[in-house]
């Protein structure tokens, strides 16, 4: 992990991960609320899913998405990748439900503030991925231009 990640991966790590360790223990209507919200926005995915697995399904994949944030040897492009897809699906999940916004579609209502927040995990998980191409990107520049000179001992 490099250093400059760390204070992002730690922030956004344990609060995901902390998410899903409280949804372990979700009771029948809380699943039916997760649920529901989800069906109703990815109904192809989840319409069929009983609530009870809906919720450990979800608190599973936090507590992975949080993890993989945390662990230092999971590479920025994956834990990145994994935040984005993470924080992308709560941003569908904000902007397709209508009580959620206001009339324009995208400002939050008051019942949307708390998911309308979420955008931020987009951002971040961007950053760590854009940030994690880029390095692997110079990295193999790099690479390439030593095996040139190698060959090329003029330069």
């Amino acid at each position: 992990m490099h250093p400059t990640h760390a204070p992002l991966r730690v922030a956004t790590g344990a609060y995901i991960l902390n998410s899903g360790i409280g949804k372990l223990g979700a009771d029948e209507g809380t699943a039916q609320y997760l649920h529901g919200a989800a069906a109703s926005t990815y109904p192809a995915l989840f319409e069929q899913m009983q609530p009870r697995s809906f919720a450990k399904l979800l608190a599973y994949s936090e507590i992975a998405v949080g993890t993989a944030l945390l662990a230092p040897m999971v590479p920025a492009t994956v834990a990145g990748a994994a935040l984005t897809g993470f924080g992308a699906s709560l941003v569908g999940m904000y902007l397709k439900t209508p009580s959620m916004t206001l009339d324009d579609g995208i400002r939050p209502s008051p019942e949307g503030i708390g998911v309308a927040k979420d955008v931020w995990l987009v951002g971040a998980g961007l950053t760590l991925l854009t940030q994690g191409l880029v390095s692997g990107a110079t990295s193999g520049i790099k690479a390439v231009g030593k095996r040139i000179d190698q060959v090329n001992p003029l330069t």
